[in-house]
């Protein structure tokens, strides 16, 4: 299992927790795997998602570390959302 992706997730724990997100997502990080966020928070896996943001681990790591704006890096073509957009909205604003 993939040192960044354990990291990632438990990044994203600490922002889940101070969020009222109530969906499913998947981040799908180019050559290292996937990280499923739901209502009993963040985790490696690969499970089905309401929506699946995919980009490469520079693209994530700069969106997790709050250097890059989600909303940005799918403007720019670094980011790919497949699925519910609107979720992708409510977990760009966990992400902010």
């Amino acid at each position: 299992m993939s040192e960044f992706l354990e990291k990632a997730a438990a990044e994203l724990n600490t922002k889940l927790a101070a969020s009222d997100f109530d969906g499913t997502a998947k981040f799908d990080v180019a050559g290292e795997g996937t990280i499923m966020l739901d209502g009993e928070g963040a985790r490696v896996g690969d499970d089905e998602a309401e929506v699946t943001l995919s980009a490469d681990a520079d693209t994530f790591q700069s969106i997790f570390e709050g250097e890059m704006n989600p909303t940005s890096a799918f403007m720019t073509g670094k980011l790919s959302v497949d699925g519910d957009m609107g979720m992708a909205m409510k977990l760009a604003a966990v992400l902010a």
